[in-house]
């Protein structure tokens, strides 16, 4: 069996570039030769903690799921696709036969198969990687406009559109998107495309803030320096129609209830710990309080906007560097002043 290399965590802040056995692709699978990944939150909580949670890294498990790459080589059966083909990959690998997939809800698959997942045991492996034997069906084509690396935030611009669509109708809405990593940049690129308001952006760095007033943030708040920033946003029992929690902090999400009007609606994207939430408020105000998990059919769209740059992706890659360079990316990525997103090359 042929070998390639991959980024190998093998424990926290353990990661290794080693080579890993890459079989020959079956019916209905395709080998990738990938070209780039995006280092992930999830990522980095494996390399910088072990795993978040009760999710712990407990053999040595590849990383990452945000990739795309060219098809190097076609099982039998496949004919949708074609050697040379730039694809984006869809980590995101349901079963297709349990009762959540039965109802089209296949985000909440039960034998769920996600890239780079210590959720399962054995672990399942990620695509920072040379070379990746994927399903058929989980490679979206991109053409050649784009680079690379655009395709390969496919899968975080997924998580922004299934969040959007969480909200329902956003034209015309006055939003608050709180925390501008990643996720909160692809949701305000997804937020304008929808046709959103005036959207405004929190977050308790500035450098990211200065980010999302240049790709559109009508306001752009540093609530650890001015934490009255929002109060008159706050008046006559808030006046954002709309708000989307993309940081896990709590006091994130207190700010959000105490923004939004009565009625209005709070998507929580970010993911933390337990909350101390105010139900007194979100019953007085009759709010709409929703979470959002993963995508399915949005990757296919998301794929599509970023290959005719519909929505443009390129603002929010600051930094690619070389598979060799692992964990220098990955420090990079960690350092919240210094990169929105990172990815490697491969």
């Amino acid at each position: 069996m042929a070998t390639t290399e991959a980024c190998v965590l093998h424990a926290q802040r353990d990661l290794r570039v080693e080579s890993v056995e890459v079989g020959e692709p079956g019916p209905g699978e395709v080998l990738v030769e990938i070209g780039a990944g995006g280092i992930c939150g999830s990522d980095l909580h494996y390399y910088l903690d072990g795993g978040f949670g009760a999710v712990r890294v407990r053999q040595p498990m590849i990383l990452g799921h945000e990739v795309a790459g060219t098809i190097a080589a076609l099982g039998d059966g496949v004919t949708a696709l074609k050697p040379g083909d730039r694809v984006a990959v869809n980590p995101s690998n349901p079963c297709g036969e349990c009762e959540y997939c039965a109802r089209g809800e296949p985000q909440h698959c039960l034998e769920m198969r996600f890239y780079g997942s210590a959720m399962r045991f054995p672990h399942v492996q990620g695509g920072f990687r040379r070379h990746l034997v994927a399903q058929a069906r989980q490679c979206v084509g991109v053409g050649d406009l784009v680079s690379i690396g655009e395709a390969a935030m496919s899968e975080p611009l997924s998580v922004a559109l299934h969040a959007v669509g969480q909200a329902g109708d956003v034209r015309g809405r006055r939003v608050l998107v709180t925390g501008f990593g990643p996720i909160g940049g692809v949701v305000l690129l997804a937020l304008r495309h929808a046709g959103a308001g005036e959207i405004t952006v929190t977050d308790l760095v500035e450098e990211p803030l200065a980010l999302a007033r240049r790709i559109g943030a009508a306001a752009a708040v540093n609530v650890a320096t001015d934490r009255d920033a929002l109060a008159a946003e706050e008046k006559d029992k808030g006046r954002f129609d709309i708000a989307f929690e993309c940081s896990g902090n709590p006091r994130a999400l207190a700010q959000a209830i105490a923004g939004v009007r009565p009625r209005g609606t709070i998507v929580q994207v970010g993911v933390g710990g337990a909350f101390d939430v105010p139900m007194n408020t979100v019953v007085a105000k009759e709010l709409r309080l929703v979470g959002t998990f993963r995508f399915h059919p949005e990757f296919e769209v998301a794929a599509g906007l970023i290959a005719t740059r519909a929505i443009d992706v390129r603002p929010l890659i600051t930094a690619t560097r070389p598979m060799a360079d692992a964990v220098a990316a990955f420090d990079l990525a960690s350092d919240r002043r210094a990169a929105m997103k990172v990815q490697l090359s491969f």
